[in-house]
């Protein structure tokens, strides 16, 4: 993973290069390392889409916990168990023994 990260920065940094360069190969100056902020521009930079790439990851992360189940989680077979000897669907007898069987 780091590796792609790092190859995909590197082409990015290629690409933006050479659009920088004037048309005889020469550099103007602009958004260079040596220009306007250094280091600590291209520093702030990466935090900057680091902050929108994890603002992004949670908002789908968010997104797909709340989708579709309004917040409210499945119920699992004890809770269905419990719910049918509330509705008199089976007797307590039936209840006990069920329940042994889901707690092994």
């Amino acid at each position: 993973m780091t590796f792609k990260l790092w190859s995909m920065t590197a082409l990015a940094n290629l690409a933006a290069s050479t659009a920088l360069a004037g048309p005889d190969g020469s550099w103007d100056g602009h958004m260079t390392w040596g220009g306007g902020y250094g280091v600590f521009g291209g520093l702030m930079m990466l935090v900057f889409w680091g902050v929108i790439i994890a603002l992004i990851v949670l908002a789908v992360h968010w997104l797909r916990d709340n989708s579709g189940t309004g917040g409210k989680r499945s119920p699992d077979a004890l809770d269905i168990l419990r719910e049918r000897l509330a509705k008199g669907e089976i007797d307590e007898e039936e209840y006990r023994r069920r329940k042994a069987a889901l707690d092994e």
